[in-house]
């Protein structure tokens, strides 16, 4: 069927297809995945006109730049969830039946809409997939269309056979962020048709960064159900960052520069060299670190070349402008006072009210002070709410919630997370499990349609707002409001969700109404923020600026990347194992399995960060250890290690 001219990875692929085999090309970073899964359909296209394709991938840009490259009149390239609902929205009344059965499941996979089980509806406007989950009305969002779609052909296996009719070929782009579920309807669900169709994949586990994807698919292949294709070349790394990065993978595929000379790493039929360095000090001093002439020629300033690396983004918050916000989510008084008090009369077994008052309850326990162990000695002798009240904006707080119920003040709980959560929200294009709460998400709605709109992508825009343009008038008035909205940076975040509500720009779907309702106190601090604090947060967690957490570059690129190896306590991370494994054959049993779990996950984070650089690498680790600076040497070799404190004092 194959042409000689292709790569030999996309040759052995079609071998496995000749033989009617599912098949799966793992590929390391910059290996030019998409360019093989191009070829493919090009390939497929060429010699099989008659045969139909789909392929699936995450965000809508991903689906237009395959859309862009290759075309066909029997290829059909969209996001998962479209797929996903295309191939499920004409079976009313088996979708109405899955989802009751879902509802009223023990394990309440989708919430009651009223809070009563058996819940009943006849959905008598069907069901529909909308940016928003009104279940009453049987609107469904993104993160219910996998899970419903999952059921949906566990359930029917007519619904196997008929998409094995309508595509010949299935191919999926990042697998390894793939929803279990997508994984579990293609490869078991699917089977279960006598039918015949190919599934392909596209992807590295290496780059797995995300867990509530599926990772990889080692079963599948271990079974045989799929054959797996490697492809070693390395289009955009220099040699130095290449030989670092394949010291850090754990599944055995080695990269080796590319045979192309046009590729971006090669230069006069050579690949480039780079330059990598891992430096070192007793103490976290930024500006320190930037004034080192190593960073003479890289651009702090610019995010599109250069990249600030980090885990957490405590310390990003202030210099990118959404300190308040930060400061809600990460440090709120009473959630800590809160908790303080709980902590306390747990552990000397007093007995309390729950349904009496916040203010009653902690005043009923006069015994609570601070002790002789307090950081703050004019504090000693003082009750915690006397040293709280002390601070006017915590009084401010302590009065809002004071006539509460204890119980419901003892429930609250928010963090960082809620705000931040490392994993990229991307609502249209990919259901996530990301712990940013219905407010955050809710606010990204807005700015997205105010983007799309201000970007001219009028049909993204419509399919968000679900306007209808029946005459000139109506797009006059669309861009009334949407101008409207672009004006209200200085107004409240309260103001602008209440604007886009009104204006039907962004509707308050079940879950930001139940937010409001439930996570009252949060959404009382959060909606007097000025809106444009919020908008610097989305164009920090959109990649807007140079400052990035090591989550968000997966898949880009940049010329200069600095890393910064601070767990920032943050458990599932732990950049000591990365740098000395071997401390894992110390451990007992039950504790090297968590030891593996969090090196693995470091491992790969490690590995998705050194690769996004396509010139320069600096990695930065605070106070490391022998064995740390040992494995530096190793991976970076002895003249790359710079001692930072003696770097400098010889400098001057």
């Amino acid at each position: 069927m194959v042409e000689t001219k292709l790569e030999d990875e996309v040759i052995e692929i079609f071998k496995y297809i000749d033989a009617g085999e599912n098949f799966l090309l793992s590929g390391g970073a910059g290996s030019g995945k998409t360019y093989s899964l191009v070829s493919v359909i090009n390939e497929i296209a060429k010699h099989e006109p008659n045969s139909s394709i789909a392929c699936i991938t995450y965000t809508n840009a991903a689906v237009h730049e395959i859309e862009h490259r290759v075309s066909g009149n029997n290829l059909f390239v969209s996001t998962i969830h479209d797929f996903l609902w295309e191939n499920i929205s004409s079976f009313q009344n088996e979708l109405k039946t899955i989802i009751l059965k879902l509802i009223n499941d023990s394990d309440a996979k989708i919430n009651s809409p009223t809070g009563e089980i058996p819940y009943v509806n006849n959905f008598e406007d069907g069901i529909t997939y909308k940016e928003h989950l009104r279940i009453g009305k049987g609107e469904i969002s993104h993160d219910e269309v996998i899970l419903v779609a999952y059921y949906m052909f566990q359930e029917y296996v007519k619904l196997s056979d008929i998409l094995k009719d309508r595509y010949d070929y299935i191919l999926v782009d990042e697998y390894q962020d793939t929803s279990p579920y997508v994984v579990k309807i293609l490869l078991d669900e699917l089977s279960k048709s006598k039918k015949k169709n190919i599934i392909g994949f596209f992807g590295d586990s290496m780059q797995a960064i995300y867990d509530d994807g599926v990772g990889d698919l080692n079963h599948y292949i271990k079974n045989g159900s799929v054959k797996e294709v490697r492809k070693q070349q390395n289009r955009r790394n220099p040699e130095s960052v290449m030989n670092l990065s394949n010291n850090i993978r754990v599944d055995g595929l080695e990269q080796v520069p590319s045979s192309d000379n046009n590729a971006p790493n090669m230069e006069n039929g050579t690949v480039k060299s780079g330059d990598i360095k891992f430096i070192y000090s007793k103490a976290f001093d930024m500006g320190h670190i930037k004034s080192l002439d190593i960073f003479n020629k890289w651009n702090f300033k610019d995010s599109k070349e250069t990249k600030e690396l980090r885990l957490t983004h405590n310390l990003i918050a202030d210099e990118a402008g959404f300190a308040s916000l930060m400061n809600i989510y990460d440090s709120d008084p009473i959630i800590k006072f809160k908790s303080e008090f709980n902590k306390f009369i747990k552990k000397n077994d007093i007995k309390i009210n729950e349904n009496d008052t916040f203010d009653n309850v902690i005043d009923s326990v006069p015994s609570w002070i601070y002790s002789n162990r307090a950081k703050v000695v004019e504090n000693r002798g003082k009750t915690y709410k006397e040293v709280l009240l002390q601070n006017m904006e915590s009084e401010k707080l302590y009065e809002y919630i004071k006539e509460w119920p204890y119980l419901k003040v003892k429930r609250m709980y928010f963090d960082k997370d809620n705000l931040i959560s490392d994993k990229k929200e991307i609502d249209e294009e990919k259901s996530t499990q990301s712990k940013r709460d219905r407010l955050i998400r809710h606010l990204f709605k807005i700015q997205e349609v105010k983007i799309l709109y201000q970007t001219k992508m009028y049909n993204d825009f419509l399919r968000k707002t679900s306007y209808k343009i029946t005459r000139n008038s109506d797009k006059t008035e669309i861009k009334a409001k949407v101008d409207k909205l672009v004006e209200m940076k200085g107004n409240t975040i309260e103001e602008v969700i209440e604007f886009a509500n009104n204006s039907g720009l962004c509707i308050k779907d079940d879950k930001i109404n139940n937010f409001i309702n439930e996570e009252d106190y949060l959404y009382w601090r959060v909606k007097q923020i000025p809106y444009s604090e919020f908008e610097k947060l989305y164009s920090y967690l959109e990649g807007y600026v140079p400052l990035s957490t090591q989550h968000k570059i997966k898949g880009n690129e940049f010329h200069n990347v600095l890393v910064l190896l601070d767990s920032g306590g943050w458990t599932k991370y732990n950049f000591n194992y990365l740098f000395n494994p071997e401390f894992g054959q110390t451990l007992k049993p039950k504790e090297r399995e968590s030891f593996e779990r969090v090196l693995l996950r470091t491992q790969k984070l490690f590995y998705v960060c050194c690769t996004r650089a396509k010139e320069n690498l600096v990695v930065f680790f605070q106070e490391p250890s022998d064995e740390v600076k040992a494995k530096a040497i190793e991976w970076f070799g002895k003249d790359n290690i710079i001692d930072i404190d003696t770097y400098k004092k010889n400098e001057n």
